[in-house]
C-alpha cells in the first residue's frame, strides 16, 4: 500500500464536520432516532438487502464494531424523507419497534438533507465518500469477466486454466478479465507460482494475453507460519535467523507472548495475520504485488480476506486502539494501487474505483432473489461498482460432479448479471447445462455485448458523480410509493431491469412515470404495472424514451 492511501486511512479517522447534532463522549453513546410514519431507511451492511428498507415494522440487528458480515458496509443509515444517520466509527444499529438505536464511540450525528433518498445519499456522498472520478478498468465493464474458483477449486494448474480460457472463447464470450483462485500460490505469503503445477506461469500468462484476456490472481493477508515468508516478514533480511525474538514486526501480535505473531484462526486453518497498521507489512506485501507484476505481466489482484472477525481481541496490532473496520480497511486500500482489482469486504471504501463483489451464495433461488436488493444496498453506501457474486452461486460445493443443478436458478442468475455493472462466471455453463440452458446463457451475454458502451458511459458517469449504478426506484422516483419494489432496478437512469427471480414464466413489472420501449419493441407508458412473459431465454428490460419520441 502506497503512503498516500495509509494516509487516507489516517485522515478518514480524524475528519470532523459541523452536524445538526453531534454526540461526543468518552465512552460509548447510545441514541435514539424515531422512524416517521412512512419513513423508509437504508444502509449499515449490503449484505441486509432483501430486510431493506427498514422500517416501522423492521426487527434488524447489525453490529459493526466486530463484524461487517463479509460484505460492504459504512457506519451509516439514510432515509426517503432526506434523513442521515452517520459515524466516521463503527456503530452497533438496531431497529426495533419503529425506532433505531445506534451505540456509536465518540461520534454521531443525525442531519436533515433535502427530502429524498437521493438527497440524502449525495449529502453522505460528497462529505464522507467523495467520488475519486476514476473507474476501475474499464474491461470489467464491457466485457464478462471469469473466475477459476469453482471449476479448479484448491486444484489451480496451468493447463485447466488455458482450456478454461479456451472454452468460454470457443462458445463465443469475448476475452475480458480472467481470476486465478486460490492455490496458485506456492503457499500462504509464499506468493510465487507452484511450479508443479505451473511449470512456465510466464508462458501462460503470455498466452492468456494474446487471447486477450488480462489476468489477475487471488491474494490474502494470511502468512503460513512455516513458510520461509513468515521469516522475513517476522526476522528481516536474514530469515533462517530465527534465534531470540521477532526483529522487524508486521503480524498482529500474540497478547500472552507479545513479541510472537499470534496464529489467527481462518477458513484455511492457522496463520499469522499481516498488520497494516505497521510499516513493514505494508512495504513487504506491496513489494510482493509488484513482483507478480513484473516478473509475470500479472494485470491485478482479487483482494480476498479482510472480515472484521479475523481481527480478533486475543492479538493486538502495532497501532492500539484500532478497530477491526480500520484494520479491514487497512488491507484493502492495497487495492487502490491496481486497475484490475476486486474486493468484497469493503469498510469506508464508498466511491473508490475498486470492483466489489457480494459474498458468495448457495445455488438457490433465494440467493437469487438476494442479488438485486443486496447491489441496492452497496450502491446506496457508496460502493458504485458492485459485482453480484459469481453466475450461478459462488459456493463450489453446489456444482461438483453428480451435484444436483437447477438449470433455471444459474440461466436466471446469469441474467441479473447481464444488465449489472458486472457479469462474473466462474462455474462452467457447458460443464453443467443442457443445449437449451446454454443457448439462454449465450443470449444472456450477446445481450450484455449489446450494452457494453452503456454500461460503460453509466460507470464513468458514477465514478464522477458518486451515484451508484445500481439504483432502486425510489431513489430516481421518490414519493410515488416505490420504497418496497425490490426485485428490479434501473441502470444508471435510462435503463430499467426485471429479471425473474423465481420459477416460472410471468412477473410482474412496475414501471415509473415516462415512456419506456420494452425488449420486445412494445411502448409503455408509466406509471403503471404491467405483467410480462418471461420464458427462459428472456430478461425484461426498458429503455426510457425521450419525451418527443
Amino acid at each position: 500500500m502506497s503512503d498516500k492511501h495509509f494516509m487516507r486511512l489516517l485522515v478518514a479517522l480524524m475528519v470532523g464536520c459541523v452536524w445538526s447534532a453531534t454526540l461526543r463522549a468518552a465512552n460509548l453513546v447510545t441514541n435514539e432516532l424515531k422512524i416517521a410514519n412512512g419513513e423508509h431507511w437504508w444502509g449499515g451492511a449490503a449484505g441486509f438487502g432483501t430486510k431493506m428498507p427498514f422500517d416501522g415494522s423492521s426487527a434488524v440487528r447489525i453490529d459493526l464494531t466486530v463484524d461487517n458480515y463479509s460484505q460492504q458496509c459504512d457506519s451509516l443509515l439514510i432515509s426517503d424523507q432526506g434523513r442521515i444517520a452517520y459515524s466516521p466509527k463503527p456503530v452497533s444499529i438496531e431497529v426495533t419497534n419503529g425506532v433505531i438505536r445506534f451505540v456509536a464511540d465518540g461520534e454521531f450525528a443525525v442531519r436533515q438533507e433535502g427530502s429524498t433518498l437521493r438527497d440524502a445519499f449525495l449529502y453522505a456522498s460528497r462529505t464522507w465518500f467523495p467520488p475519486s472520478g476514476r473507474t476501475p478498468a474499464e474491461l470489467f465493464f464491457t466485457a464478462p469477466q471469469y473466475n477459476t474458483w469453482v471449476e479448479l477449486n484448491y486444484h489451480q494448474n496451468q493447463e485447466s486454466i488455458l482450456k478454461y480460457a479456451r472454452d468460454f472463447l470457443a462458445q463465443g464470450c469475448p476475452p475480458g478479465v480472467i481470476m486465478i483462485d486460490d492455490t496458485w500460490q506456492v503457499a500462504y505469503g509464499e506468493w510465487d507460482f507452484d511450479l508443479r503445477r505451473f511449470p512456465d506461469p510466464k508462458a501462460m500468462c503470455d498466452e492468456l494475453h494474446r487471447m486477450g484476456f488480462k489476468v489477475m490472481l487471488w491474494i490474502c493477508p494470511w502468512v503460513g507460519m512455516d513458510t520461509p515468508a513468515y521469516r522475513r516478514v517476522a526476522f528481516g533480511s536474514n530469515p533462517f535467523d530465527c534465534r531470540g525474538y521477532p526483529t522487524k514486526g508486521g503480524f498482529r501480535m500474540q497478547k500472552a507472548l507479545p513479541n510472537f505473531p499470534a496464529p489467527n484462526r481462518w477458513w484455511n486453518g492457522y496463520s499469522a495475520l499481516l498488520d497494516f497498521t505497521h510499516p513493514n507489512a505494508r512495504a513487504w506485501f506491496k513489494e510482493q504485488l509488484d513482483r507478480l507484476v513484473r516478473d509475470y505481466g500479472i494485470d491485478g489482484f482479487k483482494f480476498d480476506g479482510g472480515e472484521f472477525d479475523h481481527y480478533t481481541e486475543d492479538a493486538f496490532p502495532l497501532k492500539r486502539g484500532i478497530s477491526p473496520a480500520e484494520e479491514s480497511y487497512a488491507y484493502a486500500v492495497h487495492a487502490l494501487d491496481y486497475p484490475y482489482c476486486e474486493y468484497r469486504n469493503g469498510w469506508h471504501l464508498g466511491g473508490q474505483p475498486i470492483i466489489q463483489r457480494l459474498i458468495d451464495k448457495p445455488h438457490t433461488w433465494e440467493a437469487v432473489r438476494q442479488l438485486v436488493p443486496d447491489m441496492i444496498a452497496a450502491g446506496l453506501l457508496g460502493y458504485q461498482f458492485i459485482c453480484p457474486d459469481m453466475a450461478g452461486g459462488g459456493m463450489w460445493t453446489a456444482f461438483l460432479p453428480g451435484a444436483k443443478i437447477d438449470q433455471e436458478i444459474f440461466v436466471r442468475s446469469v441474467q441479473v448479471h447481464a444488465l449489472c455493472g458486472q457479469m462474473q462466471f466462474s462455474a462452467s455453463p457447458w460443464r453443467i447445462l443442457d443445449e437449451e440452458h446454454q443457448d439462454a446463457v449465450r443470449q444472456a451475454v450477446t445481450l450484455r455485448q449489446k450494452f457494453a458502451p452503456y454500461i460503460l458511459e453509466v460507470a464513468r458517469a458514477c465514478a464522477k458523480s458518486g451515484e451508484p449504478m445500481v439504483r432502486n426506484l425510489e431513489y430516481a422516483y421518490p414519493h410515488q410509493g416505490y420504497a418496497d419494489v425490490r426485485d428490479q432496478f434501473l441502470l444508471g437512469n435510462k435503463l430499467l431491469v426485471a429479471p425473474q427471480l423465481t420459477t416460472g414464466g410471468t412477473r410482474r413489472v412496475t414501471i415509473p412515470p415516462g415512456r419506456w420501449k420494452n425488449d420486445l419493441g412494445r411502448v409503455v407508458e408509466g406509471p403503471c404495472v404491467v405483467v410480462e412473459n418471461v420464458p427462459l431465454s428472456r430478461l425484461a428490460h426498458y429503455m426510457a424514451l425521450p419525451k418527443d419520441e
